[in-house]
Parts: structure tokens; sequence; C-alpha cells
């Protein structure tokens, strides 16, 4: 099989099987692995003086990446070298998907839409507390709804849309880049004392990867808007405005993107309001911000994804 459509392939079916199945078992997650390993490690580093803390933040990052994507590339060449096509397209889709969670948003935040529909927001805090870092007591009722349509927005970069876009470049261990990258980020890249020399290597290199896949995200999201008739214009005004409204260089993208499609306000208190409305947050907005994040993934791997993947499977070998 030729490496582009080897690659089509691949990404093809982990998207459906991410969509159909959702998350591997615990076990078996090389995200989970990723981030126990990162927390181990980083409890058995020496901190007290802030440059040795950049230079043990930069060895925990290329240790993790090397532990990771190194096995992954040469696991896969040798699984098409000796066992073939078929054991190495089934490792590869079963590799890619791990990267990636669609399905798992969905599994995450509908239960916060299905209990705020109940009004019961109680509930709806503790639920919110797996998906964000913010302490969820802290929020009003619509800082709740709000939290969940932005952790959907930005979702869409962290568990899709950055992983295949990487992939479509550097192929899996692109993706399992990525991903490592990513976990590293959710775990030392904080802005705390703890972590603030600790993690900037980390945080760096998450903002380098998501740097492209986060604007192409945001305006993707003007297009899926006007596909699924919400407010394409008011997503675009809003996207231009507030997209630098965030602490984040490269989250302010899909969230402003997400307010104005939805036409809401997105507040993350103390850090940014983005968007604007004479309308309340509804439970229904949760649904909504699913929709256009699968959209958006659709039009993602089509639009985006298939050049890329043209473009350097041209240059570059399979793997």
């Amino acid at each position: 099989m030729e490496p582009f459509h080897a690659n089509l392939l691949i990404l093809a079916l982990a998207l459906m099987v991410d969509l159909l199945f959702g998350e591997p078992p615990s076990i078996l997650h090389p995200t989970v692995w990723m981030g126990r390993i990162s927390e181990v490690i980083e409890k058995r580093l020496w901190l007290g003086h802030p440059m040795l803390e950049r230079l043990q933040g930069v060895v925990l990052a290329v240790a993790l990446l090397n532990l990771f994507t190194l096995p992954t590339y040469y696991g896969l060449a040798l699984i098409n070298l000796y066992l073939g096509t078929i054991p190495f397209l089934i490792t590869s889709v079963f590799i890619l998907k791990a990267t990636l969670a669609v399905k798992a948003m969905e599994r995450f935040t509908m239960p916060i839409a299905d209990a705020a529909k109940e009004g019961d927001f109680g509930r709806a805090r503790e639920l919110l507390r797996k998906v964000v870092r913010r302490d969820p007591n802290q929020l009003t009722d619509q800082q709740v709804l709000s939290a969940t349509v932005e952790t959907i927005a930005e979702g869409t970069v962290d568990g899709v849309t950055g992983p295949i876009f990487l992939y479509s470049i550097l192929g899996v261990p692109g993706a399992v880049a990525y991903r490592v990258i990513n976990t590293l980020d959710s775990t030392v890249g904080y802005q705390d004392r703890d972590h603030l020399y600790i993690g900037w290597f980390s945080a760096t290199l998450d903002t380098v990867a998501n740097y492209f896949p986060s604007r192409i995200t945001g305006v993707l999201t003007i297009i899926s808007s006007a596909i699924l008739s919400f407010s394409p214009s008011n997503c675009l005004r809003i996207l231009e405005r507030d997209h630098a409204r965030t602490t984040s260089l490269n989250a302010g993208w899909p969230i402003s993107a997400m307010a104005g499609a939805l036409g809401v306000i997105l507040e993350k208190p103390g850090f940014y309001m983005v968007g604007e409305s004479s309308r309340m947050l509804t439970p229904a907005d949760i649904t909504k911000a699913l929709k256009i994040m699968k959209l958006n993934v659709l039009l993602f791997a089509i639009l985006v994804c298939v050049p890329l993947i043209t473009v350097c499977r041209m240059l570059a070998p399979i793997v």
C-alpha cells in the first residue's frame, strides 16, 4: 500500500474508532502512562534554584519524548518490515486513536449538561472537576456552564486537531510526541511557584505545538457555525476582537471563536472574558459546542490533514 493511502486510512480509522468506542482501558492508555511517569520523575527532581529547575525541565521533556516516540517509530518500522502491512495498520490505528479524545470529551461534558438541565449544579460542579483545573466551588452556575464550553473549545485542539496536525507531518510518532508535550503541559506546565521554572520548557513546547492547530481550528469554527446555522459573522467578529484576551497565546482562538459562534460570553474569572451576549448560557450550549467540535474535526481532517499528508508523504517514508 502506498504511504499516502496508508496514512489516510490510518487517520480515518483512528477517528472512526475514537468516535465509536472512546478511550481504551487506563492500563493500556499511553496518556495515562505519560502522566504517571512525568509525576514520578518530577517528584525526584531537585528544586530550589531557577536555573537548575529550568535545566531539569528540559531534561524531563526530552526524556519523556524519547521514551515514547522512539519506541513508536522503531516499533512500527519493525512491524511493517517483518509482520507486514495489516499488523502495521492495526497497530498504527490503535496508537493514533490513543492520542485522540473526541468521544472522551463528549463522555465527560454531557453529564455536566444533563446535571445542569436538572438544576443539580452541585453535581455539575463535581463532574466539572474531572475536566478543568479551576475550583468549581468558586464558580457561579453560569461560570460552570462557561467552563464546560471553554473546555470543549480548547479541547478540540488539545484532544484532536493538535495530534492529527502533527500526525499529518510526522506520522504516528508525531501524534505521540504531541500527546507527550500536551501531557507534560498538564502536569508541570503550571504558572505557580512549584512549576514556574520546572515546567517552562514543557509549556513552551505546548505553545509551539498548538500554534497552527489552534488558529486553524478557530477559523474552521466560522465554517462550522455557518454549516450548523449558528452565527458565522458573529464568530468572525468575536474571533478577531477577542482572540488575544486569554493568558494563553493559543487558547483564545478556539475559545473566542466558540463564544462568537454560540453568541455567548465565556469567562474564566480573574483571567479573561470573551464574547458578548444579552442571554444567559444554557445546558444546550454544551450540546451545540460538541456539535461544532465534531464538525471542526471533520473539516480539519479533510481541509488540513489530507493536503499535509499529500505533501509530506511525497517527501518522507511512512511511519
